[in-house]
């Protein structure tokens, strides 16, 4: 796995696009800093750029550098989840704005899957994770599911034996405030 991560991440710092499984859907993804990029994941998808995309991080010690202040209930939030989570962070920092909602907030989750983990972490910046679909499309479950125009348009594609890792439910999300508020988005 060592070699596959080392060819995505070389494709991801050089501003690439790639295609891979996350541990809910197969998604585009890239390097969440870089505005270009970004940039080319909504062209990519035919979606608006008023829509944020939700982004992935190795750890809370990562999520930490884009976040001016972690809610404390999130750290017990991590902590417990064995199932995918996003959390909608307030006050965002030092990511485009094309990441980031009009309201500050930002949706990073932290992968259950150890390929998104380690991919993560070596490439040492959030990665987006956005389905890989045309904007309004079912989010595909598996590669088969994934539109050629997709595939045809990224630089990298995740070999197609990790497409058991990619399990077809969305994540969780729970949108959090400073002063203690909580909000359920999706169960």
């Amino acid at each position: 796995m060592k070699e596959i991560i080392d060819e995505a991440v070389r494709v991801l710092k050089s501003g690439g696009v790639i295609l891979y499984p996350t541990d809910t859907v197969w998604g585009l993804g890239c390097d969440a800093t870089n505005p270009e990029a970004v940039a080319r994941v909504f062209a990519i998808k035919r979606r608006s750029e008023a829509k944020s995309l939700v982004l992935l991080a190795c750890d809370l010690d990562m999520v930490a550098r884009y976040i001016r202040e972690i809610p404390s209930i999130a750290i017990d939030l991590v902590e417990v989840n064995d199932v995918p989570m996003t959390i909608v962070y307030p006050g965002a920092q030092g990511l485009p704005d094309a990441v980031v909602a009009e309201d500050g907030s930002v949706g990073i989750r932290i992968p259950l899957n150890e390929f998104c983990v380690q991919l993560v972490r070596r490439l040492r910046a959030p990665l987006v994770s956005t389905s890989a679909n045309i904007s309004g499309e079912p989010s595909p479950a598996r590669f088969s599911e994934i539109d050629p125009a997709i595939v045809s348009a990224v630089d990298w594609v995740a070999p197609k034996r990790f497409d058991a890792g990619a399990t077809g439910r969305p994540s969780q999300i729970i949108k959090l405030g400073l002063r203690g508020e909580v909000e359920i988005i999706r169960q």
